[in-house]
This record gives structure tokens, sequence and C-alpha cells, in this order.
């Protein structure tokens, strides 16, 4: 039996239905107008947070269109890891009313939680108060401008922060080491800043019990001030890392051996090459910006069989521009990275939105038999090892390595442990000559042959993206393209991928199929599930094709029952693993951005799905 289970609209549901929040975590949204600086004091908040020994997560999101406007930082903060949005939000402090409505169904307010806006904007817009959050109105654009040369943001910056229970140390050096202008003006913010920590306690008195809990208080144990905080990998703290999935991504690149990336700047994955372009060149290694997509992955392809490891990185229409530059790469068996930095769709879509939609064109969108690699990151923190994965995949098996990141893991920041080094590091069997004539696709039982460096004596060959024989002389001979296409079949289909494949964990007859940013909401939703005595497996996929149906019968040995959870409307993950996996009864629960999925919702959903399998009725159906 195959379904779809239906789902609530997230303005309806409930936050927590399924279980309360993770313990210890408080989830803050700072919202308003384009130029408002809401994004600068969210990411100065994270940054304190850190500077606080806290956890936490970042999520930006803002309007339809790539320019200045409406937008919102998503935060949640705690004392354990946090890899994803919990269920609701206790504080939404808005700088303004301007088109914050517009996020509504992206900040469910808890019954709880508390409203915080300038008291000389206005009323918040009725669908933040319908469902019991308190609304105080403060002076916050006054108390900014009776402060010569301050920001509002910073003003807000004190008060969330306060609010959140961060210390005020923490907070003055997540200024200080953000502040790139005048002294005068570091000196004006950071009385702005003072005096949004000191409205904390005004704010709190009135709100009474709507006051958040603050995270020092919840653990018992109060965040300390000291300014070691989490940095980027170019920074100095050794323990813990503050970092986007993007910036994670292009670190393991470089670690993985990438010292080439072309691109042409795309939403959401501009910030990756922004980030590696300082990075390569440290490491002797060039980015270059080139005039488009197709230019793009030649140019990378080129790179490559030139023997220089290459990479680049885009989001799902500049993929689409790429597809037949793909295939001369898996055709000519030279070695490209390409990072996909998935957003609402199609078309033009939605740019600054999370969506999981282009999985099927991945896994299938190439003309002609053209077997790749498609991986994808399961984490901020996992986008790091996947893509160090993926340069070392590619490089190994000659092929083409599409690694499916997206919005919500590219743009969000988090605060993580620092990751270990898998190890992955980029080698490909080069050929040494000698061998008369020189053979660059010579079918080996590995499928995998030699590749020539450009300019070794003696071994020259063509490489193009006509079919040809053994030696690279084009052919349309039968034999001969029967034998490539066996052959880049095969070095797929039988290199060793090992554990890394997938992330399984946890037991019992049902399992949870998902990939990609849903898997950090179903772990925790799984956590809440386990705690009410449900057994339950999670099984992540980390490699998506060429697909592994021995290791994916052995994760699934016993379970009886499936839920496949992905982002995206056609239920793309689903579809897919029915086409290539022998699946026991599944049912998918799939969802289009931008909303992300929440794990109170996947909770209910797991749990409804349980209840179906141990039904008398259901159990009578299977003895039958």
């Amino acid at each position: 039996m195959s379904a779809s289970i239906p789902n609530d609209s997230p303005a309806q549901h409930t936050p927590g239905t399924a279980g309360e929040s993770a313990p210890a975590s408080l989830s803050i949204a700072l919202a308003g107008s384009g130029g408002s600086g809401v994004m600068t004091a969210g990411t100065m908040l994270l940054d304190a947070a850190a500077r606080a020994d806290l956890y936490g997560l970042m999520v930006r999101t803002s309007g339809p269109q790539i320019r200045g406007g409406e937008a919102a930082a998503l935060l949640r903060l705690g004392r354990h890891p946090i890899e994803t949005l919990d269920d609701g939000f206790d504080l939404l402090l808005a700088f303004d009313w301007q088109n914050v409505n517009r996020f509504a169904d992206e900040i469910p307010l808890r019954p709880s939680g508390l409203i915080v806006g300038d008291s000389n904007e206005g009323e918040p817009p009725e669908v933040f108060t319908g469902g019991g959050a308190r609304f105080v109105g403060i002076p916050l654009k006054k108390t900014a401008k009776e402060i010569a040369g301050s920001w509002v943001n910073m003003v807000a910056l004190g008060l969330a922060g306060t609010l959140a229970g961060i210390p005020a140390l923490a907070l003055e050096e997540a200024l200080r080491g953000s502040w790139k202008r005048s002294e005068a003006g570091l000196q004006a913010n950071l009385s702005a800043l003072q005096a949004g920590i000191a409205l904390a306690g005004t704010v709190a008195h009135e709100a009474g019990a709507h006051a958040p809990t603050p995270l020092s208080e919840a653990t018992g144990s109060p965040a300390t001030g000291s300014p070691a905080a989490a940095s980027s990998p170019s920074g100095a703290a050794p323990s813990r890392w503050l970092i986007s999935g993007n910036e994670a991504a292009g670190y393991g690149a470089i670690r993985g051996g990438i010292r080439f990336v072309a691109a042409y700047p795309i939403t959401p994955a501009t910030e990756m090459l922004e980030w590696m372009a300082p990075a390569l060149a440290k490491v002797g290694g060039t980015l270059l910006q080139a005039e488009d997509e197709l230019a793009s992955v030649n140019m990378i392809i080129g790179a490559s069989y030139g023997g220089v490891p290459s990479l680049t990185a885009t989001a799902g229409p500049g993929l689409a521009l790429m597809t037949e530059g793909i295939g001369l790469a898996v055709s000519a068996e030279v070695p490209i990275v390409v990072v996909d930095v998935m957003r609402g769709g199609p078309s033009t879509g939605i740019p600054a939105k999370s969506e999981q939609s282009d999985l099927s064109f991945a896994v299938s969108g190439l003309h002609g038999d053209a077997p790749r690699l498609v991986l994808a990151p399961t984490s901020i923190a996992d986008c790091m090892a996947t893509t160090q994965w993926a340069v070392a995949l590619a490089e190994a098996t000659q092929t083409a390595a599409i690694v499916l990141s997206d919005q919500f893991m590219g743009q969000s920041r988090a605060i993580i442990d620092r990751p270990a080094d898998p190890g992955f590091r980029a080698s490909r069997l080069v050929a040494e000559g000698g061998e008369t004539p020189y053979r660059r696709y010579l079918d080996t039982p590995s499928g995998i042959s030699p590749m020539a460096v450009p300019g070794t004596p003696g071994i020259a060959y063509t490489a193009d993206g006509l079919e040809h024989n053994e030696r690279g002389i084009p052919s349309s001979q039968v034999r001969d393209h029967q034998q490539q296409l066996d052959k880049r079949e095969r070095k797929l289909a039988r290199h060793d991928y090992g554990d890394w494949w997938a992330d399984c964990e946890g037991d019992g007859d049902l399992a949870v199929v998902t990939f990609g940013s849903t898997t950090c909401a179903v772990r925790e939703a799984l956590t809440r599930v386990r705690a009410r005595g449900v057994a339950a497996r999670l099984l992540a996929l980390r490699l998506l094709a060429p697909a592994q149906p021995q290791r994916m019968a052995a994760a699934l040995a016993g379970v009886k029952r499936i839920l496949v959870v992905e982002q995206n409307h056609g239920a793309q993950l689903y579809r897919y693993l029915r086409s290539v996996y022998e699946l026991p009864d599944a049912r998918s629960l799939h969802r289009p951005g931008p909303l992300p999925l929440r794990p109170g919702e996947l909770a209910d959903a797991i749990l409804a799905w349980s209840d179906a399998a141990h039904r008398p009725e259901n159990r009578q159906e299977e003895i039958a």
C-alpha cells in the first residue's frame, strides 16, 4: 500500500502537539522592513550566544524577490546542539510592522509567546495575536534616536539577548567583533545596546507570564560572558564553529582537494563562492567568475581534464543550464563536482526560500544513459563532510558528482561542535605512460581506467562528447557504445561507498526515510516519539545515486512500514525510492517550501503511522 499522509496547514498546527520542545531551547524571531538591520542583529545575537557557550541556529527568510525588502531572522538557542527550528516561537521582536504579516506562517507563535514592537508603530497584525501571544510596545526607534549615531537594531540586540539570558559581556563582544566602522559609531551603538538591555527589564515586567524564560534560568547554570566564541574555519576558536552550510561546503571542498572553481553568482549559492574566493587563494587555488553557468561547467571540465580537481556551485536554474556539460563530463570521464543549493521552483520560483525539488532532475535529468553521483548532506555541519566526500568520489570514479544542498542549510548559520576530518581526499588513477597505443577508456574490471595528464609524452588522447572506443577515437559501432555504457555504469556500481552512504539510527519495525535538511527535523521528531515508547528508525540518505540495494535491504531488515519525508510538492524521493528499491508498506509525507517541516508535525505523523501499524485490524490483515 502506498498513500500520502495529509498535512495540516502550519498556520493551523498547534506548536508542540506531539511533545514539548527540546529542553532549554528558546526560539526568537527578529523581523522588519528592508534596511532595518534585521539580519545584522540576528547574526550578532547568534555570535553572542556562541560567546556565552550556547548552541544555536539562525535561519534567514525574506520576500520573494532578490532585493531589499521585508526580512526575518529566525533563531533557536540552547545548551544542546541545535540543528532545526522548533515548532513555535517564544518571542517575536518586530522593528516595524511593514509587510511582517507575510511571515505569519513562518513565525508560528506559542500561546504563551511574547510580541515586542515599537509603541509608535501601532498594534501588531491580528494574525500574530490571535493565538494568545501577548503584545508589549516599547519606544524602539525613539530610544535609538536619543543616542546620536546609533541604530535601532542594536537596541533590539540588547533587548532580545537579555530576554534570552545572554550576558551583556557576550553581547558587547559580538558587537565589537563585527564592527568595521568608526570608533565614534561603535561607542554610540554600544550605548544603544545598553539601552536595549535596560529595556528588557521593562518588557519582562509588563509581559508577566508571557516573558520568555532566560536560558540561564532554564538550565540552572548561568551562561558565562567568556568571549571564547565559535568562529568560521579560519578563526581561532578550537572547540566550536559558527558557520553556514555554504561555508561548510566550501571548506569541505577545499579540504577534499578542490583547487579550481568557476561559477556564476546565483541565490542561494553565492555565499559559498564568496567564502571560497579568498580561502582558495590561501592554498594556491583559483576562483573565476564566469559569464554564465554554461561557461562555468565547461571551465571546470577543462581544468579537471588538466589534472586540477574542480567545482562549481549553483541553484536549480543554473543546474538546468549545466546539464549538457555534466553529460560531457560523464561521457569523457572527467571528474567534476557541482553543488546545487536548492531553492523553490520551477523557473525563477522562490529564490530565497528552501525546497528539495531538484532531486528528480539530479538523479534522472541528463540525456542519454549518463550515470552520475548524487549526494545530499544531512545538516549544516554535514555539508562539510559530504562535499569533501563528493570530491573524493568524483576523482576516484572519474565522473560528475552533484551535491544537493538547499537554502535552509546553505544560508542558515549554526553554532556547531568542531567537526572531525573524515579524511576524504582527491585521488585519481593517473596514467604513467609507456603503453602503446594508450587506451584512455580501457574496459577494466573495475570500470576505472588510468587518466593521462595532458602533455605526458606518448599518451595523448581525445576527450569530447562523442561516443568512442577504448582509445578515445569517435565511434558509432554497437560494440563500442555497449562497452562504454557498461563501463561507465559498472565503475559506479562496483565502487565501495562504505558506511557513509546513509545515517542509520535506532531500531523498530517502523522506519522514517529522508534526505537533506529535513533530516534534522526528523531526528528531533524521532527523539520525541521514542520518549513516548515508540520504537522507530531513521534512515537519512547521503548517497542518493547510484542506488545501494544491498545496503538498503540491510538497513531496513525487520521493517514493516516506512514513512518517507521530504520537502517538495511531487513526493520526488518517495517516487524515486519506489523505482529503485524493494520497499515494505510505505507512505509519503511531503510538502513544498517555503515552510520547513517541523519536529512536532513530523512526530504527529510518525505516531499516527505507528498507531495504524498496531491496530488489531491491521494485525489481522498481516496475518491473513
